[in-house]
């Protein structure tokens, strides 16, 4: 009974009338559930070393959170885009799609989230586009030793509507690496 009342909810949410909210719902947070872990791992990380600890930082793990709200609908959009311009799952066109997302959605991305939380942190648009600029290839780099994998498991196997679920979640890890980079100290 349980089941099947949970069943019925996610087709609901997952359902062309509600996917693009729960896409952006649901990779808001995500995005807030990877900072929150990068905080609590540099909290153990401080305290192994003898570091003092730093306050539990709420408008930082905010931040990013907003920041996966106004990425959610882009996903939503890409993901959408590709499936209706490289229609099907075969070898060749999961390719052209993974290649596509390297080449055009990754940059993209990267430059969305340092000009988001940078936005949300109050950061002047010339130093934001220094730090993009000083850190980007370092992100782009980390980039394609994740997603090309995760990317052929999305294309070969997932039906469209669970894309954006499925980048949220290999995404909250991502993010608390993009967090990590953003936020380091020196």
């Amino acid at each position: 009974m349980a089941v099947s009342v949970v069943a019925k909810a996610v087709g609901r949410l997952f359902s062309s009338r509600y996917l693009f909210v729960t896409n952006t719902v649901s990779y808001g947070v995500l995005m807030t559930a990877g900072d929150a872990a990068v905080q609590g791992i540099e909290r153990v990380l401080a305290r192994s070393k003898g570091k003092p600890l730093a306050d539990y930082d709420w408008r930082r793990t905010g931040r990013l959170g907003g920041t996966g709200l106004l990425l959610g609908p882009f996903n939503h959009v890409w993901y959408a885009f590709l499936d209706r311009v490289l229609p099907g799952c075969n070898t060749a066109t999961v390719l052209r799609k993974i290649l596509s997302d390297q080449l055009i959605a990754s940059p993209f991305f990267a430059f969305a989230f340092f000009a988001g939380t940078g936005t949300l942190e109050g950061q002047p648009v010339r130093e934001m586009l220094v730090e993009f600029k000083k850190k980007f290839w370092a992100v782009y780099k980390a980039d394609w030793t994740l997603w090309p994998t995760a990317q052929a498991i999305n294309f070969y196997f997932l039906p469209p509507q669970f894309r954006v679920l499925y980048v949220g979640i290999v995404t909250c890890a991502w993010d608390g690496f993009l967090s990590y980079v953003k936020h380091e100290v020196g």
